[in-house]
């Protein structure tokens, strides 16, 4: 007798004791609340639960917010566990007719708080400050009163699939399929009145939908929304899954009704709508005087004005110059506002370098992910650029292993834009000169004096066409991650014969690699960029720069330095002091050699750079020289006549002296 009793009693807790609550504990996969009367939600903000069992999230407050998420965590560790369905009630009651607070965000998030969360536009989630980054780990469908420009609001009364930005991927104005009269038909989100909404998304197909419709009808055959999202690529292995909302200069309360939610393949129950909490009577708020009335419109003419303003500011500043005949050519055009945000607004803090072509920021790519080197190039001449479009299409063809890849451009008003390969261990020049870099081993410089060598071979030979750098120089050599040499601003020199290089005369260069017949006649061929790599290497071997400074006035030219080194028989000894002496000596006396022989003063006396690789990979002997009454004699690599020349210097001025035809070659020292 006492045992029956006691089932009896059990039996009443379990009957009486709420039905959602139980489920919710239960089932970590599954749980409906057919209302929130002891339900035990973590809350935040406003946010708060009546006795009969009505969620209200914000009030007749401005400036609020408010969350209130299921306690349980959700695990995503499995590609079914992807899958989930939800369906919940809500209303909203605007303080005043048709005005109405920010609404409500159903979402899924690694964390149930946001301290750093601020009210208004920003729904307790965000913040103007954010990035909106991959790592938000945030999937949304927001339901939207208000229009913000900022973040491209279709309306004041819309619905949105949100991934990880305050920004809709896909959105569409409040509605509803009618099977009935098979149209679509207008929803208000501020009606005062209960709506119920589906969202479902199926691991299969990767496709998420939303469905609205007001309180008692069946689940209507079509969507409002349909987005294709890889949901594993956004959500973690641990989420939570809830409610956030806001109000902002305009109040409203928003309150939820029932919810039911499942995942991991399973389909959420639905709501018994006869057991859903009674919504308060609407229309009991305050009202509004004429005169206060009059304000309100003043006021909200006012923030429609400055939101106008603030948009068309907005379009200008990033507006871009866009014509027809740029369709002709296949080179990847970047939005100017995407490098915007992805160098966070060009700010000092990420330029990479600057230089006679322009200030150089690192940025990242969101869409695909991706770091990159963004050169913001001036260009004054209207008159030239589809010529300049047209050598920057052309440099998007070229495709080395040792060239920095140019992956696209953009124009905006004067400017032109290059997006670059982001290089993570930045010039070759710092390692050479800069304090607290790490030396460069002989091996590493050897490899990237090859590698070099190998580009201009490209740019020279291989290719379609004949390009011809114009500036090649450490500062231009870029480290990728292995320490590969990679070769940048290749055809920049030539895109300013279309405009204004508004760092040097009409010849384009770097003072002490300009080849002599340059400076004289303005004219860069391949020749002028054998003689630049002739410099480039003697600095790379001797770890020293072009020209420096001897006491408070006196110039010292790199190649006059080594040339006395060659002519004493101890060429050597220019190697840079910091290998330690840890070189092959065959080799760095080969390049200090090489180095030379590319910068004699006589174009037809330098070797092309198809015969400098074969020089570097030992596939062919150097011509022999001497030195010849302070003279150099080299080879002619045309009609193989000996040339006697005093040696150049790298500003560009020299001196010339003819030596016999019948003149003696001999081994160099």
């Amino acid at each position: 007798m006492a045992f029956k009793i006691i089932l009896n009693v059990l039996v009443f807790l379990f009957c009486t004791f709420p039905h959602t609550t139980i489920q919710a504990q239960n089932n970590s996969n599954q749980f409906m609340y057919q209302n929130f009367q002891n339900a035990k939600l973590h809350t935040d903000g406003a946010a708060k639960i009546h006795s009969n069992g009505l969620l209200q999230l914000t009030n007749y407050t401005k400036q609020l917010t408010a969350h209130a998420f299921h306690p349980n965590p959700l695990n995503f560790s499995s590609s079914k566990s992807y899958s989930f369905s939800t369906t919940y009630v809500f209303a909203m009651y605007p303080e005043i007719q048709a005005i109405s607070g920010h609404g409500i965000v159903f979402i899924l998030s690694p964390k149930m708080e946001f301290p750093t969360g601020v009210p208004g536009k920003f729904f307790g989630i965000f913040n103007s400050s954010s990035d909106f980054k991959p790592s938000d780990n945030i999937f949304a469908v927001e339901l939207d009163t208000i229009q913000d420009y900022e973040f491209n609001d279709i309306d004041s009364n819309h619905v949105g699939i949100n991934i990880n930005s305050l920004i809709s991927n896909v959105s569409a104005p409040a509605s509803y399929f009618s099977d009935v009269e098979k149209q679509n038909k207008s929803l208000s989100l501020i009606g005062a009145k209960p709506i119920q909404i589906w969202i479902d998304y199926n691991h299969k197909s990767m496709v998420v939908n939303v469905i609205m419709a007001p309180l008692g009808m069946d689940k209507p055959s079509r969507p409002l929304l349909s987005f294709h999202v890889n949901l594993s690529a956004i959500v973690k292995e641990i989420m939570y899954v809830g409610f956030t909302s806001s109000t902002g200069s305009v109040a409203s309360s928003h309150y939820l009704l029932g919810w039911s939610f499942a995942h991991g393949g399973k389909v959420a129950q639905s709501l018994d709508l006869s057991k859903l909490p009674k919504l308060p009577r609407y229309g009991n708020g305050k009202k509004l005087s004429v005169g206060s009335m009059v304000l309100l419109i003043v006021i909200s003419v006012v923030v429609i004005s400055i939101g106008l303003i603030y948009y068309v500011i907005r379009r200008r500043k990033f507006e871009e110059v866009v014509e027809d005949w740029e369709q002709e050519y296949l080179l990847q055009r970047f939005s100017y506002k995407d490098l915007y945000k992805a160098t966070k607004g060009f700010k000092d803090k990420d330029l990479l370098g600057a230089g006679g072509f322009g200030k150089v920021y690192k940025g990242v790519l969101k869409s695909p992910k991706l770091e990159v080197a963004i050169k913001k190039v001036s260009h004054g001449s209207g008159q030239g650029m589809k010529e300049f479009v047209a050598e920057v299409a052309c440099m998007g063809r070229l495709r080395h292993r040792n060239l920095v890849q140019l992956l696209g451009y953009c124009r905006r008003k004067g400017e032109l834009l290059l997006v670059y390969d982001y290089m993570p261990n930045g010039s070759l020049d710092k390692y050479l000169y800069e304090e607290g870099k790490p030396n460069l081993s002989w091996n590493a410089r050897f490899k990237v004096i090859r590698g070099v060598a190998s580009a201009l071979v490209y740019l020279h030979q291989e290719w379609e066409q004949v390009v011809i750098h114009r500036d090649v120089k450490a500062s231009n050599v870029l480290l990728d991650g292995e320490m590969n040499a990679r070769l940048g601003d290749f055809g920049l020199a030539r895109l300013y014969d279309h405009g204004t290089n508004p760092q040097t005369t009409h010849v384009v260069g770097t003072v002490g690699y300009l080849a002599p017949e340059l400076t004289r006649k303005g004219k860069a061929t391949t020749s002028t960029d054998v003689f630049s790599f002739g410099v480039f290497i003697l600095e790379v071997a001797c770890g020293k720069s072009p020209i420096t400074l001897q006491g408070s006035t006196e110039e010292m030219y790199l190649l006059d330095w080594v040339y006395e080194y060659w002519k004493k028989g101890m060429i050597i000894e220019a190697s840079d002091p910091k290998l330690g002496g840890e070189y092959v000596v065959y080799e760095i006396e080969l390049v200090l050699k090489l180095g030379i022989l590319c910068c004699n003063p006589r174009p037809e006396g330098r070797p092309n750079m198809r015969q400098v690789i074969q020089f570097l990979n030992g596939d062919g002997a150097l011509p022999e020289m001497i030195p010849f009454d302070d003279k150099a004699a080299y080879t002619n690599f045309d009609n193989n006549r000996s040339l006697g020349a005093f040696p150049v210097s790298s500003a560009g001025s020299s001196a010339y002296a003819s030596h016999s035809n019948d003149s003696t070659v001999k081994l160099g020292r």
